[in-house]
Formats: structure tokens, C-alpha cells, sequence
């Protein structure tokens, strides 16, 4: 992968981590697209810049994040994020060989892209309007929803929010608690990815596979920048759009994006 490759990925990662369209697709066609090989350090490049796509929320929602007086906040999302570290710990080997077949993700693309084009008229009388009203046991559910996501394909964001809509939580309240929850959860994984997990080919730690050379240092800074500049954009975008809009028009994008990568697949590549 050379410089190019990882501006590219990190700007797919900063656009589509809050989407509920599935950044992991995304990837894969990108990588595909523009032969990027999957070796370990791509591998590990592609979970490692969700750390500033997790400082994005952070900057955004910093007066939340940084209210010690709210501990309740800090309760919620510790709690809600447990499900999710448990079962992708459990299965974790089992999704790394999901990925390394586009056409499941695709299919999973365009199922959820049906559920998009539904949700909305599906909860029509939420009752949560602010992350304030949300209780503990509600945080739960959304976290276990969340585990939804560990199928490449579902879109963390979008388990997250139907979760938190058929809780009765507003599409805003929804989305917002989404990426609150995603700090922890995306935190999780990318330190388990860098300091723990060690990767099969090379049978490196992920912190090794950096320090092997001062390019793979250099792109992993640089791929945590655009990836944080770029979600900051996608989240204001987003939360315009479900305000006016709602998710139908993701439903419709996540169905057109999943039946072009079934064809590409299938007939193109």
C-alpha cells in the first residue's frame, strides 16, 4: 500500500464510520478496485484510523464528553459497550473470514438498506428525545443491537441506531447516542488491533507492523488526520440529512452500492 492507497482508505473510513452504510464494504471495494493487497499492515491500517474517526465525535460532542459532573453518561456507554467486546472477542477469527469474501458484505448491504427503507414509519412515536432520558437498561439493548454489526456488511452505525429507534429514541437522539457509543466500542478494537492481537502471516503484533518502517508510521499519522477531518464533515452531514430526510436515502444507496458489488464481483473482477 503506498501513500495514495492509504488517503484513499482514510477518506472512506471518515465518510462512511458514522454512515449507516457500511465502511467495511466500502473498503473492500476500494482495496479491490485499486489492488491494494490485504496483507497484515493494510489489515491494520484499516482499524487503527478509526481512532480519529473517534476523535472526530470526541471534538464535535467534546461539552458530553468532558461533563464529569454527568456519570451517568460514563455508566451507559461502559455498559452498553460490554456485549459488543465480548462476542467480537469470541469472534473474532470468524469475521476476519468473512471479509475475505465481498459477496456475503454485499448481500448484507443491500438487506439492510431494506430494513433503512422501513425504519421510519416502523417508529413513528419515539419517546427518548435526549441522550439524558436514555436509561440503562435501554443502553443495554442498544448494545446488544450493536453486536448486529460484528456480520461485515450490517454497519456498526446503523445496528446502533435502529437499536437505539426501537428503544423509542428519536432518529437524532438515535444517531447522536450511535456515535457516542461508538467512542468506547472503536477504541476497544483499535487497541486490542495495535497493542494485543497478533496477526497470522506475519505473526507480528500490530504496534511491530508500524514500527517496521518509518512509511508505515507516517501513513497510519496520516491516515488518523484525514480520517478525523473527514468524519467531521460526514457527522454534521449526517444529522442534517436524517433531519430533513430520515433513512430512506440510505436505504436506497446501501441497495444500489450492494447490487454493484454483487455484479463487480461476480462479472467484473
Amino acid at each position: 500500500m503506498d501513500f495514495f492507497e492509504a488517503v484513499i482508505l482514510a477518506i472512506i473510513e471518515g465518510l462512511t464510520e458514522y454512515l449507516p452504510i457500511s465502511s467495511t464494504g466500502h473498503m473492500i471495494f476500494a482495496s479491490s478496485y485499486f489492488g491494494i493487497q490485504n496483507d497484515d499492515f493494510v489489515k491494520l491500517f484499516q482499524v487503527s484510523i478509526q481512532f480519529g474517526a473517534i476523535l472526530a465525535v470526541v471534538a464535535l460532542y467534546w461539552r458530553k464528553f468532558f461533563d464529569f459532573s454527568k456519570f451517568n453518561f460514563y455508566i451507559k456507554l461502559a455498559c452498553a459497550v460490554i456485549p459488543a467486546l465480548v462476542l467480537g472477542k469470541l469472534f473474532d477469527d470468524k469475521i476476519e473470514a468473512i471479509l475475505g469474501d465481498p459477496i456475503p458484505i454485499a448481500i448484507v448491504l443491500i438487506l439492510g438498506g431494506v430494513v433503512l427503507l422501513f425504519i421510519d414509519s416502523r417508529f413513528q412515536n419515539p419517546t427518548v428525545t435526549v441522550e439524558e432520558d436514555i436509561t440503562l437498561k435501554k443502553a443495554i439493548a442498544i448494545g446488544f443491537w450493536q453486536c448486529l454489526a460484528m456480520m461485515p456488511g450490517t454497519s456498526r452505525s446503523a445496528a446502533s441506531i435502529i437499536g437505539g429507534m426501537q428503544q423509542g429514541l428519536t432518529r437524532q437522539a438515535a444517531a447522536e447516542f450511535s456515535f457516542f457509543l461508538a467512542v468506547p466500542t472503536m477504541l476497544a478494537v483499535t487497541m486490542y488491533s495495535v497493542f494485543l492481537k497478533t496477526y497470522e502471516t506475519s505473526q507480528l503484533k500490530g504496534y511491530e507492523l508500524l514500527l517496521q518502517s518509518n512509511d508505515n508510521i507516517k501513513m497510519f499519522l496520516l491516515g488518523n488526520v484525514i480520517a478525523f477531518i473527514v468524519a467531521v464533515i460526514a457527522i454534521k452531514f449526517f444529522i442534517g440529512i436524517i433531519k430533513q430526510y430520515g433513512f430512506r436515502p440510505w436505504g436506497w444507496y446501501r441497495i444500489v452500492v450492494g447490487i454493484f458489488l454483487v455484479i463487480y464481483f461476480t462479472y467484473l473482477k
